[in-house]
């Protein structure tokens, strides 16, 4: 019988939908937590202090596990500092599989964390599987909701450019899947939707699912920052979300793949049924 998964980021979009998906599959799953009292646990799901920045906590939440799905806390951006030491960690605990949840095209951008981090997962020659995912339609509900809901508006610095989005849900299912057999050790997969759209095409899909006109504006980068900074979101946070959005400005988030149809047997979510899955979210002032 395998032992349990530990899961990073279990409380986040992606984390969540992970961790529901491998109790579907019947594994036993350590879910990390920053609080230090006890939570309630059921048969299949157990919460365990961890902090990548407090060593202390690491073999205690990891007792038991001998795989891991990773994330980057949105917050860390010195991977070197703040990340390689549990890496390491992991190289000396001789962990099985680290399923790491990356971003489309990290492999070639240097400028963004996650570019780092699968540099090192290289480097200390971890047992690893990369998950790249285009951006996510949850981003809608989440980073834009309030540009979408009390602006009506998209405030991105895209350009004409076009990006591929896929479904939240998915990525969960598809990284749950990565967990199963062995054929994915050492492989990178980039997981994308059906087809891409200029962000002036998501306004217009939202204003028709909503009822309501929603602008593209396309702000320079120093206007995107003091927005981002305003809402209160890290420096680091909005830097990376600057980059991301220059990657797409310069025509690269174009992307589209068939490999996540081709590994879970089906085609996953559109954009058009997302936004009609969230208008109760998208379009009420007061969910």
């Amino acid at each position: 019988m395998n032992k349990a998964i530990f899961v990073t980021g279990a409380t986040g979009n992606v984390g969540k939908e992970t961790v529901k998906q491998l109790i579907k599959q019947g594994e036993h799953v350590i879910a990390a937590t920053r609080a230090i009292e006890p939570i309630d646990n059921t048969n299949n799901l157990e919460y365990r202090y961890f902090s990548f920045y407090d060593a202390s906590s690491w073999e205690t939440a990891l007792a038991g596990t001998e795989r891991i799905f990773l994330m980057r806390p949105p917050h860390i951006s010195n991977i070197k500092r703040d990340m390689l030491p549990f890496l390491t960690h992991l190289k000396e605990r001789q962990i099985k599989q680290i399923v790491f949840l990356s971003v489309q095209g990290a492999e070639n951008n240097p400028i963004v964390p996650h570019h780092v981090i699968e540099n090192y997962l290289y480097k200390l020659e971890l047992p690893f599987t990369i998950v790249r995912p285009s951006f996510f339609m949850q981003n809608l509900t989440t980073t834009h909701l309030n540009e979408i809901k009390d602006e009506n508006r998209l405030f991105i610095p895209a350009g004409k450019g076009r990006t591929n989005f896929i479904d939240v849900r998915d990525i969960g299912k598809f990284c749950a899947r990565m967990f199963i057999d062995r054929e994915h050790l050492g492989k990178a997969y980039t997981i994308t939707g059906e087809q891409s759209y200029s962000y002036q095409e998501v306004a217009e899909l939202l204003s028709n699912t909503l009822g309501k006109a929603i602008e593209y504006v396309n702000p320079n980068p120093i206007r995107f920052l003091r927005y981002h900074l305003s809402k209160g979101r890290s420096f680091g946070m909005s830097t990376v979300m600057l980059a991301l959005y220059t990657i797409v400005r310069l025509g690269k988030g174009d992307i589209t793949t068939d490999s996540f149809s081709k590994i879970m047997g089906y085609i996953p979510c559109s954009l058009s049924q997302f936004l009609l899955d969230h208008t109760a979210i998208l379009g009420n002032n007061n969910p």
